[in-house]
């Protein structure tokens, strides 16, 4: 009976992989044959070279793209040194007290509504960001900064895991050496832990790719390509949430699915990365 339980459960389980598989390649064959109208009526290097103005004929996300990646990156580059020194006192550096109250505080962090975050960055970081820094509030700069506090959670998770998951025989043997708290941090814990934190980092930067409101709120929307941190921008998701009101058969509207298989590609490199580094941790 528990041999046949257990068959039956392995079988549930293939089958619930497989329809996974089946709903993510859906997903990826439903884009690419809605958005075949743009690619068909505009090439390829057009949809990425030509700017964005429907109205002449000029359907170019090249400029989303960039926008995309400023904000992503320069969020990730951000919020990298705060997650790794919260990080760094959550495992080894604070007190028991200041720990306890730093997990609970970044637990609570990841539940917060991607809208809260955005109410606080046009109330409080757009006016610092047109005071401080003399640009326009509405801009790379904004949107990076409160997307860093957004996926600064998720790195600090990551980190915190993986440090604390370093043999301890390691750090006691190091200890016994003589090795200060800090020593033990940088030259034992951090080079085990590397390949975890480096999996937190790269899903932290999917994370920021791939979030909608914190650009649509606070990047400006500019439809032209950043050149600086105090450029506004639009990226690949606030562009669709934009432009799907328009008419369903127009090319304007299909384009947004081209949008779509970028992120798909973005989201499966990240994910690829990930398994490959863990698999050269195995």
């Amino acid at each position: 009976m528990s041999d046949l339980g257990e068959k039956a459960a392995e079988r549930i389980f293939m089958l619930c992989a497989a329809a996974s598989a089946l709903m993510t390649s859906s997903v990826l064959f439903f884009m690419i044959v809605l958005g075949r109208p743009v690619f068909r009526e505009v090439s390829i290097l057009a949809v990425f070279s030509t700017p964005w103005s429907p109205h002449q004929g000029g359907y170019g996300i090249g400029s989303m793209v960039s926008g995309t990646l400023w904000i992503a990156f320069s969020a990730a580059v951000i919020a990298l040194p705060m997650s790794l020194g919260t990080a760094f006192v959550i495992t080894s550096l604070g007190g028991p007290d200041l720990r306890r109250w730093l997990w609970a505080l970044v637990r609570f962090m990841t539940g917060i509504p991607t809208v809260i975050y955005g109410f606080v960055g046009i109330f409080l970081l757009v006016p610092l960001v047109r005071n401080g820094l003399g640009g326009p509030g509405m801009s790379v700069a904004a949107a990076a900064f409160m997307l860093a506090v957004m996926i600064s959670p998720t790195m600090i998770l990551f980190f915190s895991d993986s440090l604390l998951a370093v043999d301890p025989a390691y750090c006691q043997a190091a200890k016994a050496l003589g090795a200060t708290r800090v020593q033990r941090l940088l030259y034992v814990m951090l080079p085990k832990a590397l390949g975890g934190m480096t999996s937190g980092f790269i899903l932290a930067l999917g994370r920021a790719l791939g979030d909608t409101l914190i650009a649509l709120m606070l990047a400006g929307n500019a439809v032209a390509a950043p050149e600086s941190l105090l450029d506004p921008a639009r990226t690949l998701t606030a562009h669709i949430a934009l432009v799907k009101a328009a008419d369903y058969d127009s090319l304007e509207f299909r384009s947004i699915f081209a949008c779509g298989i970028i992120l798909y590609l973005f989201t499966a490199a990240a994910v690829a990365c990930v398994r490959l580094l863990n698999r050269q941790g195995r």
